[in-house]
């Protein structure tokens, strides 16, 4: 592509790099120039303009943009028609973006005129909200460039959450109020609402290894999901709650995690049934990593502890009320 200013008899059918605004009439960025341009341009005293002459090897901004986005658009993503290089990607349905950052990178790693932009992976979204974009930066690019950006495959997709059957256990120890478990499930089912999911059985037992392994083994049956609020943090994995999981033939995937709040969050499954003790910060409606495994399992993705160790980047959410500035060393 040329890209230059050339004499006004000459800009025919070349692209017009800015805008140019008379009395008489306006040339916008991005018009083509027409014979009827150059008369209005002459009897206006301009000699020469600044354009862009696209080259056979050139491909126009909003045919490269909306080839690409074909290119780069997976399941249940939604592509809006190119304008001024650019094609926005929308989500089709409710769920969890899915993003290769590694594709991504490569894309962006090509030339400075193509470029990829998305929401961060494994973000909630909503249908209709857009996700990403793609912006050819000048008004061409060649094609042996937007050949070797289309080599990639499907880079983004959206993971549509699933109507699952949610179960709760709630353990019980003195001084724990019965509203806050009420509290509590008002929370749990409001976090499930975006996701279409229900809390269709819940349990209330002792905070003891035998009561709580009975109850994740008797809702794992009917349920997608179990989730388990301990009335005391979880703090090892010889605790009470991954220990009623090993005992009810269940297994602990992991303890911990790299998010905070949502330290002390455990992981695991009672048969193909995922299971998750929550940590104590999920009781409140304020995001915490709880919420980043809840969606994912939501949306029907597997999480791994592998996944769970990947979260550290980002991972520091707030400051813990509860524990004002723990982070800081005291003066």
């Amino acid at each position: 592509m040329k890209f230059g200013p050339v004499a006004v008899e000459m800009a025919v059918g070349s692209i017009a790099a800015h805008a140019i605004r008379h009395e008489t009439f306006t040339l916008k960025k991005g018009d083509i120039v027409h014979n009827e341009h150059i008369a209005l341009l002459k009897a206006a005293g301009f000699d020469e303009i600044i354009v862009a002459q696209l080259g056979p090897d050139d491909v126009n901004e909003d045919l490269a943009a909306a080839d690409l986005a074909r290119h780069l658009a997976g399941a249940h993503v939604r592509l809006d028609r190119p304008f001024t290089g650019r094609v926005n990607f929308f989500a089709e349905v409710s769920g969890v973006l899915t993003v290769d950052v590694a594709g991504v990178d490569r894309v962006n790693a090509i030339d400075d005129a193509i470029t990829f932009a998305t929401l961060p992976a494994f973000r909630a979204v909503q249908a209709g909200e857009m996700i990403a974009t793609v912006k050819i930066i000048p008004f061409a690019v060649e094609r042996v460039l937007l050949e070797q950006a289309k080599q990639l495959p499907a880079l983004i997709s959206v993971a549509a959450f699933k109507p699952m059957r949610v179960g709760v256990v709630s353990t019980l120890l003195p001084g724990l109020k019965p509203s806050v478990i009420v509290k509590t499930l008002g929370v749990m089912q409001r976090r499930l609402d975006p996701a279409g999911a229900v809390i269709v059985a819940e349990r209330r037992v002792p905070h003891e290894e035998t009561a709580v392994s009975i109850a994740i083994a008797e809702l794992a049956r009917t349920c997608n999901l179990v989730i388990v609020f301990g009335a005391s943090a979880i703090t090892d994995r010889r605790d009470v709650i991954p220990v009623a999981l090993e005992q009810c033939g269940g297994r602990v995937e992991h303890f911990g995690m790299p998010v905070d709040p949502g330290n002390l969050l455990l992981l695991g499954e009672c048969g193909a049934v995922p299971v998750i003790g929550a940590p104590g910060c999920a009781r409140s409606p304020k995001e915490n990593g709880f919420d980043w495994v809840l969606q994912r399992l939501l949306a029907g993705l597997r999480v791994s502890a592998q996944d769970i160790r990947r979260m550290g980047t980002g991972g520091l959410l707030m400051e813990i009320v509860s524990r004002p500035q723990p982070r800081l060393g005291s003066e």
